[in-house]
């Protein structure tokens, strides 16, 4: 691999030149390819592309494959069985484990695609509550896919930047900041990265990324955890800036507890494509211990949102109790011309959310008014409080299953109830068609549906 020669430079004072020459190599061979399984939807034994799988040595759900398989023809993917992740970032359930103890109010301040908010939403104690958050819009949609695809209700998905977060002063325990960076632990996987990376792109990056930090840094609880992480290895961007947190805005860096056979230190945890097993990866874990006055100020003004007259939300149907299995945990609410089911315990922080942020998702949506018919919703097929109960199942094969994720027409028996099926594959609900009797509409949402051959 044709390595920038100011970054070998800069991994030649951190590694030595015995070192650099075994990354080097690391990064010629293939990289690895690891998922991990949605264990409130599947079980290992039930996905064959675990058969011949390696357990990942710091994330109980996690597996290396031995081969990479087309993961856009297996309706389980889709059906969020199981979430593609790279195995080092997979590293955040270790620490999870390690220092959440309690249900917690969470933050995901950079989290497109959805690697890390899925795995915090399966590893954080029940009766926990996450924002999931995306500054670029495009991203931000692609993370509302994959969290609605994973099911869990206790998750909003918005679409801003950290300073629009002004209002949210001490409200979360947890936050979790996957920083951009200039992206040296992606050289393997993303060649294009390497024509991309350079000195003066690190230099933006590491004053960026302190910029972010200083913006969220005051909805943090005092005594909070704050999880910082990138995918690079330089220490401006890495160790300095975690330095620069527990002295500036008052934090103690705290240990990682890794195993000694993972090759990885206590503190300010390095993956090397040499040491371990997946690719390059810096994480650290801060407790937030004071609120220094020196701290640099933050940025950005306070939006004020102007009142506005609204219609009048439509009641609420009872009908909609019965589609849940657990709904006595939520509240149901209307907003527009469609009906939302959330966390009752956390109705606060979704109306703080509603009122001052971009928001993508929340909870469950549970249906769409079409005229005076309710339609049920993509979010409450994926959702795993989804009574299935409620509606006909039509389970399908592979090859029906995949061309209902084309959104291609459906043909159904001549005994098939009329109205609303849940479409479902190996017992997993891929979501739902309208059977009018003569055909068949397909309401699989068409951004979603697989365009490739």
């Amino acid at each position: 691999m044709n390595l920038p020669l100011d970054f070998q430079h800069s991994m030649l004072n951190d590694l030595g030149k015995e070192e650099l020459d075994q990354l080097a190599d690391a990064l010629s061979l293939p990289a690895p390819t690891s998922v991990r399984i949605n264990t409130d939807k599947a079980k290992k034994g039930e996905l064959p592309l675990l058969d011949n799988a390696e357990s990942v040595p710091w994330c109980k759900n996690g597996y290396y494959l031995p081969e990479r398989p087309q993961f856009t023809f297996d309706p389980l993917f889709h059906a969020g069985c199981y979430y593609v992740q790279e195995a080092s970032s997979m590293f955040l359930a270790h620490i999870l484990q390690q220092y959440v103890k309690e249900p917690v109010k969470a933050l995901d301040l950079c989290a497109a695609p959805g690697g890390k908010s899925t795995l915090a939403l399966s590893s954080l104690p029940q009766g926990s509550l996450l924002i999931a958050n995306e500054a670029m819009r495009q991203r931000a949609n692609i993370l509302a896919e994959n969290i609605t695809k994973w099911g869990n209700p206790n998750c909003i998905v918005t679409n801003n930047y950290a300073e629009d977060f002004q209002t949210f002063s001490d409200e979360f325990d947890l936050i979790i900041c996957d920083a951009p960076c200039s992206g040296e632990g992606m050289f393997r996987k993303d060649p294009n990265s390497i024509g991309e990376w350079s000195l003066a792109n690190v230099e933006v990056c590491w004053k960026r990324q302190r910029d972010i930090v200083n913006n969220i840094w005051h909805t943090l609880k005092e005594g909070g955890l704050f999880i910082y992480s990138t995918c690079t290895y330089n220490k401006k961007e890495d160790e300095e800036n975690v330095a620069w947190i527990a002295e500036t805005l008052g934090a103690e860096v705290l240990s990682c507890f890794p195993a000694p056979e993972w090759n990885l230190t206590a503190a300010n945890t390095h993956f090397y494509p040499h040491r371990t097993k997946g690719e390059g990866f810096f994480i650290s874990i801060l407790r937030k211990n004071s609120t220094n006055e020196d701290a640099p100020a933050v940025h950005g003004k306070k939006k004020e949102k102007k009142d506005r007259k609204s219609a009048p939300s439509p009641k609420i149907p009872t009908e909609l109790k019965g589609w849940l299995t657990t709904h006595e945990n939520f509240s149901f609410l209307a907003e527009k011309d469609c009906f939302i089911a959330f966390p009752t315990e956390h109705l606060d922080l979704y109306r703080l959310s509603k009122n001052n942020l971009k928001m993508l998702h929340a909870g469950i949506e549970l249906a769409t008014l079409k005229g005076k018919n309710l339609q049920p919703s993509q979010s409450l097929a994926m959702a795993y409080d989804l009574n299935k109960n409620a509606f006909p199942i039509i389970e399908t094969d592979e090859k029906q299953a995949i061309a209902y994720l084309r959104t291609e027409a459906l043909q159904l028996s001549s005994d098939t109830p009329k109205g609303y099926v849940l479409i479902s594959y190996q017992g997993h609900p891929l979501g739902f068609a309208k059977n009018i009797g003569n055909r068949a509409n397909n309401l699989y949402p068409t951004k979603w549906r697989i365009r490739k051959n």
